[in-house]
């Protein structure tokens, strides 16, 4: 399964001590990702994909956010390569990981 989205780039705020930084699947795709799994989920509901942000590739996983939409990491290494910042859109490709 291919999907692509846009949506803003957010900084966790759960922990002052950490830089984390996330782009959300829209509702309507988090609930086929969701379905696609099934019961069987691996640690923490992550969904492994290959990730594309413009000329940046990359494996990871997504997780359920806690408004129930996916959420895709974003590393510093793609952030600083593709010059993203905080509130800005983003557009993201994934190839989600068959079961």
């Amino acid at each position: 399964m291919i999907v692509e989205f846009t949506d803003e780039m957010y900084r966790w705020e759960a922990r002052s001590d950490a830089d984390w930084y996330f782009v959300a699947m829209p509702e309507g795709l988090s609930v086929d990702v969701a379905e696609l799994q099934g019961p069987s989920r691996r640690g923490f509901g992550a969904v492994r994909v290959h990730a594309t942000v413009g000329a940046s590739s990359w494996r990871t996983s997504i997780f359920p956010g806690g408004d129930g939409r996916y959420v895709l990491p974003l590393k510093r290494a793609v952030r600083d390569a593709e010059n993203l910042r905080e509130g800005a859109p983003v557009t993201v490709v994934l190839e989600i990981a068959s079961v």
